[in-house]
């Protein structure tokens, strides 16, 4: 039986599949694992826990469908993370991680001067900010000499299970316009001036499109995977990008919206769209663009609340639920961990506004998923704001399984969302980019066949005007209250060095 082989590697968890030629799934694993955070703003992580949790995730795959023949494997993982190794491929350093790591922000400061805000955006479309790879290779550079002076490739986590699975050293072309201003977006290929400048002493990777196959399974791997030796591996790409392909999600006119620890939106178009506010990437694949933001918490805010309650998300939802719109006077700023889009503020936190003795735990969850909603609605209207052509919105991510939130986020910005029959993720989207470039001379899969709308949910017209009216207070809460939270930030770093 001809299947593939998906792996993604997440925040806060690794997570496999195995899938049949129609898109069947025969077999998924998961690990679990936690990211570091050393520091106020530091968000880390061991990079050979990646191999580790790919090993094991492809022996249990294969072990519970010992019939398969693996045509192909596909691999993604979370990002722009900054892994950097020696010439030996050992890290020399743990990997500094996407946009919710905020350590660079001397970084981007003295780099802004040194280039301009002109320069930064017409090399790599979007201006520096924590989500940027190129300040945290500098911010290792200037804080960790000694593991620079011994870094001499960088990875990130599909790149790096290509490197182990194939020994290339490779890139895709969407990771890699995340590295700025090291990619030159216009050109599709890696601006040496300032790779020069910043990355001197790093070999650049070769640039590859996400459905690419960048090698085979050498012999070394087979032993420790138990996937055959010459198996075709694909260069993959970061997982929010992944898990568009995993719904169809990646053409000219959607968005992505994924629910997950954080949340992420991707629209598709073919214009290269600037703004300050939001992330301009190149796309999965070749001739597209994408406009990309994120909130630095979505699904990690939720767990929060419910560690700190005790309470499990089936009676969180319920009391949510009863709580109702508005959740009885809260309002919630989501910037626990600062905030990635469209604010850029990576000294922002987390407010509660409007507790009273009479709330409860219920109001606090309802809050928390209005919160994260409200979040949604700022990016999507800076999104068209600046130029996105958006016709059609698809969610995915572990956050669909739960009705409520679907229903609070097509509410709060008035959007329809299709929700496909499998949002498995990421992983699935690799298993998918995978067939699709192993198929040869026969037809390619066509991931409307794979994994079809399942369910669609339509905001409540009646609701228009109540949350017209709390988008409002939501964004004059953070610029009422962010010159304090700024302050309460900086205090909280100094406890913290």
């Amino acid at each position: 039986m001809r299947c593939t082989l998906g792996v993604d590697i997440g925040t806060s968890s690794s997570k496999g599949v195995l899938v049949d030629g129609d898109g069947r799934i025969l077999a998924t694993a998961t690990r679990s694992h936690d990211v570091s955070r050393p520091r106020t703003g530091w968000v880390e992580m061991d990079g050979r826990v990646w191999w580790d949790e790919f090993v094991a995730i492809a022996r249990e795959l294969l072990a519970a469908a010992p019939d398969a023949e693996i045509a192909g494997v596909g691999v993604s993982g979370m990002g722009p993370c900054i892994l950097l190794t020696d010439d030996g491929d050992e890290p020399v350093r743990p990997a500094i991680l996407y946009g919710v790591d905020t350590r660079s922000g001397a970084q981007i400061e003295r780099m802004t001067a040194e280039l301009g805000v002109d320069e930064i955006t017409r090399i790599g479309g979007s201006t520096l900010t924590s989500q940027a790879g190129g300040p945290k290779l500098v911010w290792v550079a200037d804080e960790e000499p000694g593991a620079w002076a011994r870094a001499r490739r960088l990875f990130m986590p599909a790149s790096w299970l290509v490197r182990k699975l194939t020994g290339a050293y490779v890139l895709d072309h969407q990771s890699a316009s995340q590295v700025s201003p090291l990619y030159d977006i216009e050109n599709e290929r890696w601006h040496d001036p300032s790779w020069e400048r910043y990355a001197d002493g790093i070999a650049q990777p070769a640039l590859a499109w996400a459905a690419d196959i960048a090698g085979e399974v050498t012999a070394e791997a087979a032993s420790a995977t138990g996937i055959p030796a010459g198996t075709p591996v694909i260069t993959g790409t970061i997982d929010a990008w992944t898990e568009a392909v995993s719904v169809g999600a990646h053409e000219v006119g959607d968005l992505m919206l994924m629910y997950g620890t954080t949340m992420f939106l991707v629209a598709t178009g073919e214009e290269t769209l600037r703004t300050p506010s939001m992330w301009t990437t190149a796309g999965a694949f070749a001739g597209t663009r994408n406009l990309a933001g994120g909130l630095s918490t979505s699904g990690a805010l939720t767990a929060w609340l419910k560690d700190l309650t005790g309470a499990d998300y089936p009676e969180l939802l319920a009391d949510a639920e009863r709580s109702g719109p508005g959740a009885r006077g809260l309002l919630v700023l989501p910037y626990f961990a600062g905030e990635r889009t469209p604010i850029q503020d990576p000294d922002a936190r987390g407010v509660i506004a409007g507790l009273t003795l009479e709330h409860e735990r219920g109001d606090l969850y309802r809050a928390a998923l209005e919160a994260t909603a409200l979040g949604v609605r700022h990016n999507v209207e800076t999104m068209r704001a600046a130029g996105a052509d958006i016709r059609r919105i698809v969610a995915v991510g572990g956050g669909t399984q739960g009705r409520l939130w679907l229903q609070v986020v097509s509410d709060i910005t008035g959007l329809v969302q299709e929700v496909p029959e499998t949002t498995i993720g990421a992983s699935y989207g690799a298993a998918f980019l995978a067939a699709t470039a192993t198929a040869g001379t026969g037809a390619a899969p066509l991931i409307a066949d794979w994994n079809p709308v399942a369910e669609t949910v339509h905001p409540d017209a009646a609701l228009r005007a109540f949350y017209d009216s709390l988008f409002d207070r939501y964004t004059r809460l953070y610029e009422g209250s962010k010159d304090v939270v700024h302050e309460l930030a900086a205090a909280q770093r100094g406890a913290s060095a």
